[in-house]
This record gives structure tokens, C-alpha cells and sequence, in this order.
């Protein structure tokens, strides 16, 4: 679908010392968005964009969108300038946004004719029934979009984001409030384009999203970017294990140790504690808690997974 041919060297998105400072009351300086953000992603794969709320990863996508003016920096989408090269920026990037905005009147077909219009693409290369086959609602192709359901609206706006061909495709946190079986058929779908071909962005706020389904990971924090590397790299950053122990009766006091990073209560008799395996192993953490007096009597172990290093990074939590 996103067949745009374009020199492999090139990133689908590249973005240098990107600022957004929204104006302030009486003329001082507002809120700063974005501070000095640079990073590409590359053609082909499927990046993720985490951060906390009110990091800057809206303002970015609302950037990319044309929706919103940055400061100062440059953002360049498949080669073209979002200043210099604004019409054939925007023909290369599909927005799905986290609300969901369409006439209730229309039919999907419609819905879909009509944005093809707006892009000036013409009748005879419209794709309006293969894009309605692709997100699986071919056969809603006449019901009106009011009576879909949420999960098919979901569906909708990616087909909609996607009428005229670009290469690139930004889903701004597609799964925000939907249950588990439909957040598994998105993911499926976006895993579909990308295996045609399309570069797709993923705002999302499960990380376990991220790690299922992203290549890449750039993290943003306080209009800052933090961290940008591949997902398993992120994940073999954290040099820490997990040990949950339960023990036979509830703890007056939490056990502690220098080689603990941290130790947690899930309830009384659950002990969560957080080790460095290049210090030590879980059999030496159980023999610590065990010579502070308290009985375990059973053990379970988990590597730590990219909420960990998301936490660590973000020093959320």
C-alpha cells in the first residue's frame, strides 16, 4: 500500500533539533513543548514513540499532521521539507488520531470516497473497497458509520488515514480504551500494512504494545528524548531480575539488603524484591530474606520487561 519509492538511504521521517514553545498569557513564554528533539525512523519498520502524559508526543504528532507550528528545527517526511515541501510532505503521511471523527451520516464507502476526494486523488485510482477489505469491514461497506461499533470505528480511521497511498502511517495511541481481543485484531492489522510495506509510528501507552510490535523505541519525557534504540536492546538494558516470594505469614517489617534496588509489597505475605544478576542470583536473595527471619514458601522469577526500563528511565513510579 505505501509503494512510494524513495532512496533506501533515506529515513521515512527525520527530525532535527525539533522545538515547539507555546505562546504564554500577556506575551511571556509558554509551556516548552518539545526541547531540541532529534531522531529518524527508519523506512520500513514499525517505531514506537513512548512517554508519560504531557511528555510532547501529541505536539509531535500534531507537528507531523500540519495541525501545529513548530518553534524552530526541521522535520523532514519521505525526503520532503514540512515548510519548504508542505504538499507533498502531508501526501506521504496518514494520521490516525485517538478521537474518533467522522459524519455519522455517511456510509464507510462514503467516508472513504469523500477523503479520497479531499486528497484530490482520482475516481479511477480510488481504493475505497480494497481499503474496506483490508480492515475487514467489506461487509459494512453500506451500514452507516453510526452503527459500528467501536472497535470497527478504530478500523475505520486507519482506512481512512490511508486513502491516498502514503508510505508513512502514524496511530496515535489506537488502542487507548479498548478491550483485549480488539487491541489483538489492531495489532494484526497494523502488522499487516507493515508487511506490505508501509513505515508505521505507534504512540501507545502499553508498553506491552510496544514490545510486541515495535522494531524501535524512542522515548520522550518532558519535551526531552530520552532514550532511542532497538526494542531488545531497551529490554537488555535493565541488568535486573525480579523475585516474588510468598511467604507464610504477613511481614512486621520489609526485608533489606545493599543488593536489593528495590523491594515492594503486593500484600502482606507477597514480597516483590528487584536484584542485579551481575551481584547477585535469586538463591542468594532468598537466603537474605530467610537470615532476616521469614519463611518462604514459594518463589517465582521474572526478567525485567519494558515497563521496568520504562520506569527506570522516566523515573515514573
Amino acid at each position: 500500500m505505501g509503494s512510494r519509492i524513495m532512496s533506501d538511504a533515506l529515513p521515512a521521517i527525520s527530525i532535527r533539533n525539533l522545538v515547539k514553545r507555546y505562546a504564554g498569557a500577556g506575551g511571556e513564554a509558554g509551556k516548552l513543548a518539545l526541547d531540541g528533539v532529534s531522531f529518524d525512523v527508519p523506512q520500513g519498520e514499525v517505531f514506537g514513540l513512548l512517554g508519560p502524559n504531557g511528555a510532547g508526543k501529541s505536539t509531535l504528532i500534531n507537528i507531523l499532521a500540519g495541525l501545529v507550528g513548530k518553534t524552530s528545527g526541521t522535520v523532514e517526511i519521505w525526503g520532503h521539507d514540512i515548510d519548504r515541501d508542505r504538499r507533498n510532505a502531508k501526501a506521504c503521511i496518514g494520521i490516525v488520531p485517538q478521537e474518533i471523527v467522522f459524519d455519522p451520516f455517511f456510509t464507510p464507502y462514503e467516508v472513504l470516497e469523500n477523503q479520497a476526494g479531499l486528497y484530490g486523488v482520482a475516481k479511477a485510482l480510488r481504493r475505497s473497497d480494497e481499503l474496506l477489505r483490508a480492515v475487514h469491514l467489506a461487509d459494512k461497506r453500506n451500514a452507516y458509520a453510526r452503527s459500528l461499533s467501536g472497535g470497527m470505528k478504530r478500523r475505520m480511521l486507519i482506512a481512512k488515514a490511508m486513502v491516498h497511498s502514503p508510505p508513512v502511517l502514524v496511530l496515535d495511541e489506537p488502542t487507548a480504551g479498548v478491550d483485549v481481543e480488539l487491541r489483538r485484531q489492531l495489532w494484526e492489522l497494523v502488522s499487516e500494512l507493515n508487511r506490505e510495506g508501509v513505515t508505521v509510528v505507534l504512540t501507545t501507552h502499553y508498553l506491552e504494545e510496544a514490545e510486541e510490535l515495535c522494531e524501535r523505541i524512542a522515548i520522550i519525557n518532558h519535551g526531552r528524548l530520552i532514550a532511542n534504540k532497538p526494542t531488545r536492546e531497551l529490554v537488555g538494558m535493565m541488568r535486573e531480575k525480579i523475585v516474588v516470594l510468598t511467604l507464610d505469614r504477613a511481614m512486621d517489617q520489609m526485608p533489606h539488603h545493599p543488593a536489593f534496588t528495590r523491594s515492594a509489597k503486593r500484600d502482606d505475605r507477597v514480597l516483590e524484591i528487584t536484584y542485579d544478576k551481575d551481584r547477585i542470583t535469586a538463591g542468594q536473595v532468598m537466603a537474605l530474606v530467610q537470615e532476616q527471619g521469614l519463611v518462604i514458601e514459594d518463589v517465582t522469577t521474572r526478567e525485567a520487561d519494558l515497563e521496568d526500563v520504562f520506569v527506570q528511565l522516566t523515573g515514573a513510579g
